[in-house]
């Protein structure tokens, strides 16, 4: 771009020459062809029929059919790693996301800050005058930051984004979704009563944000990074689309895996002589203190399963073939749209998943994943009464791991192991018909997720910047597969990926794989060193059913030195496999001190996860300075968190009453007999911790409700979260709750109407109820 003004400066401008040069906007060369990234959750590369899987993705197939499938594709095993390498070229442990945004620590792999020096495709893009745009699945944002208060350096807007809309967290609720477009937070235009769901809205959107520019600048290119939510949890869908895979699961997962197998082999997606892996192929290991493998990445094998329980199992492979299929339909309006303004075939589209299938349902999934993010597993009747809540508003639903085996096959563990192919082979197709020849073809090369960036860089002509916005770059770590995509026999250039996530490893090197057999967190293992390694030629064993380590001692340490060597020049360490319950024991730089009392108003935004003040099963009190001028009074005066777990303190009829919904299985409620006298009046409630319950893990505690210091209702042997409401949103609201409120003693969002809430105070310090409400009444007074 020119930055020098050559122009003419004169006394008087008619004697002057002026040069726009240093500053009209840049301009893309003519015909560049726009950029578009789909980028799926969850997906294993056994899933989707374009891939041999069973279940039907016709726009998808579209894309296939006009470019071309990598058969040896490969992410980092988790969602914000791969994202971070996708969009910037490197390990994710170089630029700062060893794991994702909610397990980020104080260490240069894995901040969760992505360094200026590693510019993303976006920002290398908007300077070169594409238009940008990001729809759906954010997941670059540190935890901590994702509030009003942070900077927005981290944001979509911050790192070259013109536009955004979507959630900026890891997953979110698709009929109830915690949406921010641009730097703000919004809530979605309709409810599920309505038609809602967030597949629909994100294709909407893309849409919208393409016409409005070429309104104006119909040959201008962009670049759109579209991530819907599917198919991470949890998977909600409308029955009529889940009820097109009726019966489609009943043969059970290991006979899916025989049949998608014989697919794969047809389609040239593995070789002819593919083994399947073992489904529990790990099941004796233990680790360096004798810990056995853990339940949650276990698999029941189907021939032992109830009749009840196969039909439950059943119904959770029907409720996430049809969320697939229905987000497959919107990504085909958004394609109809680009093949209606003569755009499709000048559109270079990357499709991929960012991860394997997900194990994180346990042996039998689950109707509502909080469950597992507060270190709990279903038991089979908790799910079977879940089984006609699947996919819709009622659950927050996830398969059992033996689908995660299945949506992976023929490969062994699911996503959060990089240490085998079932966390990190991925599905993966190219597709640019004006530029690249091929239609309907297989890479059968090794490529990661790494090498895509370099590789859309040669398709566009960009050579790696020296500087964006300025900075000083880093170098690419990936290397382009242009050549391999123009022509199939054409090395790659490629010989060696290093691998690391969540205490696994792996290594590969010219057709050959080590790794060490170690349970991903949070499984907290530990005892690295003492890690068994294993080998395989991959080439050939892409299953990984052949371990070589004995047969060749010499390779394996070969092999072993070289990952060690590329863990310390891509900042590979520490290795953190850390347990759920250890991540909140972690410091983070969290906005505010990590204040233990915290003062939110009313109508103001919510504050989500990050920002709010978590009880983590402690004592606590919430106390709400409110003036009551109506004897009727009634609304949700505090709420954090959603349906699936949370606590509301809220004027009904004008009585006081508070509601602890214990991970949506359990209200808990207290409320006085009688309506609050209209005035100013401090009221709250109060749990006291008296200790944990017999399964070693639940808080337990007295509660007591109060209108200012008059006890007005209480409940004792109280049940609360050790963990958050929702790691990813359902923060705190003063005034309001919800669209999909904590209880179901009100419709949401339940405005507070009858008075005015002039604050609501939150404290878990532990101190005495009446001596908070003196403190507070004291100031009440002075105001």
């Amino acid at each position: 771009m020119a930055t020098e003004f050559h122009g003419k400066i004169a006394l008087d401008v008619r004697d002057s020459e002026p040069d726009w040069a240093p500053y009209a906007e840049p301009r893309a060369p003519s015909g560049a062809p726009n950029v578009l990234f789909l980028v799926w959750d969850d997906t294993g590369i056994g899933t989707w029929d374009l891939f041999g899987g069973l279940v039907e993705m016709p726009n998808l197939r579209r894309i296939a059919d006009r470019g071309v499938r990598l058969s040896q594709f490969h992410t980092t095993a988790l969602c914000s790693p791969t994202r971070a390498s996708l969009l910037t070229g490197c390990n994710p442990t170089s630029v700062g996301m060893a794991t994702i945004e909610e397990f980020t620590d104080g260490f240069p792999n894995c901040s969760g800050r992505i360094p200026a020096e590693n510019a993303l495709l976006s920002e290398i893009l908007v300077e070169r005058g594409w238009n940008t745009y990001a729809v759906g699945k954010w997941h670059l944002t540190p935890l901590e930051e994702e509030n009003l208060a942070a900077r927005k350096t981290n944001w979509p807007l911050g790192r070259g984004f013109e536009r955004f809309y979507g959630f900026l967290g890891g997953e979110t609720d698709q009929w109830y979704p915690n949406l921010v477009y641009d730097n703000h937070p919004v809530d979605p235009p309709a409810g599920p009563e309505d038609g809602y769901h967030l597949s629909k809205d994100l294709a909407d959107k893309s849409v919208e944000f393409i016409r409005d520019a070429q309104v104006i600048a119909p040959d201008k290119p962009w670049m759109l990074y579209l991530c819907p939510g599917c198919g991470h949890a949890p998977h909600h869908v409308a029955e009529e689309w889940s009820e097109r895979y009726r019966g489609r699961f009943d043969m059970g997962y290991e006979r899916y895996r025989e049949v998608v197998l014989t697919n794969q082999k047809r389609l040239g997606i593995v070789p002819a002589d593919t083994e399947l892996s073992p489904m529990n192929p790990y099941l004796g290991e233990t680790s360096a203190d004798g810990a056995p493998w853990p339940l949650l990445d276990t698999v029941r094998p189907w021939e032992s399963l109830s009749d009840d329980e196969k039909r439950l199992f059943c119904r959770q492979a029907e409720v996430f073939a049809g969320f697939q299929s229905y987000t497959d339909a919107q990504i085909g309006r958004v394609l109809d749209h680009l093949e209606q303004t003569a755009q499709l075939d000048n559109t270079l589209i990357v499709l991929l998943s960012d991860n394997g299938a997900s194990g994180e349902g346990g042996p039998n999934g689950t109707g509502n994943e909080m469950k597992f993010f507060n270190g709990y597993l279903d038991a089979i009747d908790e799910s079977m009464a879940h089984l006609d809540d699947l996919g819709s508003t009622r659950a927050y639903n996830h398969y059992s791991v033996g689908w995660a085996m299945a949506f992976n096959t023929p490969y062994k563990l699911f996503k959060r192991y990089a240490s085998h192919e079932g966390g990190i082979a991925d599905p993966c197709v190219i597709s640019w018909p004006a530029g690249i020849a091929a239609r309907g073809t297989v890479l059968d090369r090794y490529v990661h997720v790494s090498d895509v960036l370099p590789t859309v860089l040669d398709c566009l002509g960009i050579n790696p910047p020296d500087t964006v916005r300025g900075v000083p770059q880093h170098p690419i770590e990936g290397v382009s597969f242009l050549s391999a995509l123009a022509e199939p026999s054409a090395p790659t250039g490629k010989h060696t990926q290093f691998y690391s996530m969540l205490g696994t490893r792996g290594i590969w090197h010219d057709g050959w794989f080590a790794d060490t057999v170690h349970a991903a967190a949070p499984s907290n293992w530990g005892g690295f060193d003492h890690d068994r390694w294993e080998l395989f030629h991959i080439e050939a064993d892409r299953s990984q059913v052949h371990d070589l380590a004995a047969a060749e001692p010499d390779r394996l340490e070969q092999m072993r030195a070289l990952w060690f060597e590329q863990a310390h020049a891509y900042d590979g360490f520490p290795l953190v496999d850390l347990g759920l319950l250890n991540v909140p024991e972690r410091t983070r730089p969290v906005l505010g001190g990590g204040r233990p009392r915290r003062v939110y108003y009313a109508d103001g935004a919510e504050v989500g996860p990050g920002a709010a003040l978590e009880i983590l099963g402690r004592s606590f009190a919430v106390l709400a300075e409110v003036e009551v001028t109506d004897p009727a009074a009634e609304g949700a005066l505090f709420a954090h968190g959603g349906r699936f777990g949370g606590h509301s303190l809220f004027l009904r009829e004008g009585r006081l009453s508070y509601v602890y919904n214990f991970l949506g299985e359990q209200e808990q409620p207290v409320a006085a007999v009688s309506a609050v006298p209209t005035g100013r009046h401090l009221l709250g409630v109060r749990f006291e911790r008296t200790g944990t319950a017999a399964d070693g893990r639940t808080p337990v505690g007295d509660v007591e409700l109060y209108v200012d210091d008059i006890t007005v209702g209480r409940l004792d042997g109280m049940r609360v979260q050790p963990l958050v409401f929702n790691g990813v949103g359902e923060g705190v609201r003063v005034g309001r709750d919800g669209r999909a409120p904590v209880t179901s003693s009100y419709p949401g969002p339940f405005a507070f109407r009858g008075g005015t809430i002039a604050q609501v105070t939150v404290d878990v310090t532990g101190t005495p109820y009446r001596d908070l409400q003196r403190e507070l009444s004291a100031a009440f007074a002075r105001d």
